[in-house]
């Protein structure tokens, strides 16, 4: 079983000197932080929360789908994109999948508990960890299930919609259920070269994983969707797992989340801004940069244990030695502001012993 380990652990006592506080770039969030009217209907609405939560999410899937122009019996939503998954994986029992490596946990950790068997299709360092027609070749007529990340997590590599479409028509050939997890192509700033959103009519058998978790800074509250053509893929899922999984306050915040169209074109500038000048300050420090697009950057440290020696000085980085086909010198961080990014550059600067000569 893969070992459960994520970022944004901040509730663990590490025992900081007085004075030092903790800064995480391990949770991949908006830098921007929580919606204010986001914040406002949470309060707002706080008398509707001593009834029952609706099971079948009316109002808050009706809102999605005149986000994205789609019919609501397309929308299935739960707490978190994580809770989606197992519940797709429940309800679908595929015996079989492919899964590119490195990539979330998550898919691993469902398809296993549900004792699928998986095919990794291994991505190369030497080629940025871009996927090629191999991966597509990887899925076969055997396959039942195949999950994808676009932007992939944790490398940040975005692959075009043109590519992705072709992913799509290969799991249509093979009859293999696709899963693209669009869960952080919202922060891109040319998000429909990369979406699969415009395809999704002609391809019943592919699944669209969100989450309102990233954008909107809402990881606390819990609450993801998918979006399927299958109405009775997505009417499976809705009714496998347990009851309520999505609470008042979170389809509240949903709600009001969707109207924010300005906050996420604020977003989309703010983290193409600070990742540039992270990306460029992380490389003046001697670490190898990839090509990441989403709002966190990917990179190779030239020692193992750079996260260790980081969260001594107040900062936690995502060590990403636990990922299929990574070791301890990978790690990513979260794009954050300029001053917090700053910190970080000059903590690595500090445990390196080394000179930054960037800025930001």
């Amino acid at each position: 079983m893969v070992k459960k380990i994520h970022g944004g652990d901040i509730y663990t006592d590490r025992g900081l000197p007085s004075g030092i506080q903790l800064v995480d770039f391990s949770a991949n969030l908006n830098p921007l932080g929580m919606p204010q009217a986001v914040k406002d209907a949470l309060c707002r609405n706080v008398d509707a929360y001593q009834s029952y939560p609706d099971p079948q999410c009316r109002q808050l899937r009706r809102a999605i789908g005149a986000y994205y122009g789609l019919p609501d019996s397309w929308v299935v939503c739960g707490n978190g994109a994580a809770d989606v998954i197992w519940r797709l994986v429940l309800y679908y029992k595929p015996r079989r999948a492919v899964l590119p490596a490195p990539t979330f946990s998550e898919y691993a950790e469902a398809l296993e508990s549900a004792g699928c068997q998986i095919c990794y299709a291994d991505l190369s360092a030497q080629e940025g960890f871009v996927p090629g027609e191999s991966f597509c070749q990887a899925i076969t007529p055997q396959t039942d299930i195949c999950f994808f990340c676009n932007p992939n997590n944790p490398t940040g590599v975005a692959m075009p919609s043109r590519w992705i479409r072709s992913l799509m028509e290969r799991c249509r050939e093979t009859g293999t259920l696709l899963v693209l997890d669009e869960c952080f192509v919202d922060f891109l700033q040319e998000e429909e070269a990369y979406t699969a959103l415009p395809f999704l009519g002609e391809f019943p058998g592919t699944v669209i994983l969100k989450a309102f978790t990233k954008m909107y800074a809402m990881a606390g509250i819990r609450l993801g969707y998918a979006l399927c053509a299958d109405e009775t893929l997505t009417e499976g899922i809705r009714q496998t797992g347990q009851a309520w999984s999505v609470s008042t306050p979170a389809s509240c915040c949903g709600i009001a989340a969707l109207e924010q169209r300005e906050f996420v074109a604020q977003t989309k500038q703010f983290v193409a801004r600070q990742r540039e000048a992270l990306q460029a300050g992380l490389a003046a420090l001697g670490m190898k940069v990839y090509a990441a697009k989403a709002n966190y950057v990917f990179f190779q440290a030239p020692v193992p244990d750079l996260p260790a020696r980081l969260e001594r000085l107040g900062i936690l980085i995502r060590s990403c030695g636990n990922y299929r086909g990574l070791d301890e010198t990978y790690c990513r961080v979260a794009v954050r502001g300029q001053e917090e990014n700053a910190r970080l550059l000059e903590g690595i600067r500090q445990v390196l012993g080394g000179t930054w000569k960037g800025g930001n």
